[in-house]
């Protein structure tokens, strides 16, 4: 099923950037699932811009699927062509706000200097302290 899986998202990448549909903007196919008796998949896409960029663009795309399952049924031999569903995959959005936060703690790490690159002996005779107070 994986096979497929792979085959039917890269036939539906290349088709939809073949589209010429102004609703449709930077799409970027990250995944496709069918089902498996083929009947349906589901193509899941990130979008570049905004609320109101996403909605137009899985508007354009819903309103394409004919083109796309067409392009599926020549390009690929399948037993059946799975009807088509596009659904926004949030996953590249959160990849890239993990990058920028990983890089302002870096940047920020940085800033800190030298005085940020391990613990002092202060710390540690601190610690080794807390435990001998036990008991």
């Amino acid at each position: 099923m994986r096979r497929v899986n792979e085959a039917v998202r890269a036939v539906v990448a290349e088709g939809v950037g073949e589209l010429q549909d102004p609703r449709i903007g930077m799409v970027t196919v990250t995944g496709v699932s069918v089902s498996s008796d083929l009947r349906e998949g589901t193509v899941y896409v990130s979008v570049l811009g905004g609320e109101r960029k996403r909605r137009a663009t899985l508007a354009g795309l819903e309103s394409a699927h004919g083109l796309l399952q067409a392009r599926i049924a020549r390009e690929l031999r399948l037993k059946r062509t799975p009807h088509l569903c596009f659904e926004y995959d949030p996953s590249v959005e959160r990849g890239v706000r993990m990058t920028k936060l990983i890089d302002e703690l870096v940047d920020e790490g940085e800033a800190g200097g030298a005085a940020d690159d391990g613990p002092d002996d202060e710390g540690a005779a601190e610690v080794g302290s807390a435990g001998d107070d036990r008991g």
